[in-house]
């Protein structure tokens, strides 16, 4: 059970004719158990403030038990978790004090994060959509065709990463038809980038898509299509090894 006594001091009152702004504020601090009797001699705690803050607080003194009690918890905490512990305190009008933990407003910025994340990826699904939607993404049959094979080495090579296929989901996989030079064939440094850079579809697609000032502006695609398949590489290794974006 704690007890807490809050009073002007009386050196406050003697210098209250000189300074009528300022006041002390003694605070006394005991603790006791039920049916237990004060010990003798108590830990005042003594600071200067505005003679209305004083006013308030000795008319009140029930209103600071909150906040003493969430001040001595954090200071517990504190020192059993040998770092810093935080809490906000809400004052209504009537003076009714609530001791708020750090923790919980971190749950409403959990929740926050949460839907941000829940947003981006709906965002992601959408672009996704919009670029399995191009004219020049293939279904397997068309891409077979376009191959002058059938569907099912289609799939073989896909799953070989011989060929570069992005899951449309209902739309099954979709195959960007430039992946394919000018002799019929699919980019033969495929599967090698397709290790150097971790073996996503679509990190292959942003890299092939994206131009690169490492390739002097040109994109992954038009590298491979100049014949630049080692310098295309050289790049993908970089980026695996996070020298560069």
């Amino acid at each position: 059970m704690a007890n807490i006594k809050t009073q002007p001091s009386r050196r406050d009152s003697k210098r209250s004719h000189r300074n009528s702004s300022q006041a002390m504020l003694t605070t006394a601090f005991m603790t006791k158990a039920e049916g237990v009797a004060l010990p003798k001699g108590v830990a005042g705690v003594t600071f200067r403030a505005p003679r209305n803050i004083v006013e308030v607080i000795s008319a009140r003194p029930s209103k600071v038990k909150a906040l003493l009690a969430g001040y001595g918890k954090a200071m517990a905490e504190s020192q059993a978790a040998g770092r810093a512990v935080s809490f906000r305190v809400k004052v209504d009008p009537t003076g009714d004090t609530t001791v708020i933990p750090m923790e919980e407003p971190m749950a409403d910025t959990a929740d926050d994060l949460a839907e941000a994340l829940e947003e981006a990826r709906g965002r992601g699904k959408v672009q996704a959509a919009s670029i399995l939607a191009r004219e020049d993404m293939l279904s397997a049959d068309k891409f077979a065709v376009l191959l002058g094979t059938s569907r099912m080495t289609v799939n073989t090579k896909r799953q070989n990463h011989q060929v570069l296929a992005l899951d449309g989901a209902k739309r099954g996989f979709r195959f960007p038809a430039w992946q394919v030079g000018e002799d019929g064939k699919p980019f033969a440094a495929l599967p090698r980038l397709f290790e150097r850079l971790g073996g996503g579809p679509w990190s292959v697609y942003r890299f092939l898509v994206q131009s690169h000032p490492e390739l002097d502006g040109l994109t992954g695609r038009e590298a491979l299509r100049r014949g630049k398949a080692d310098e295309a590489l050289a790049v993908a290794d970089s980026i695996a090894d996070g020298s560069f974006a």
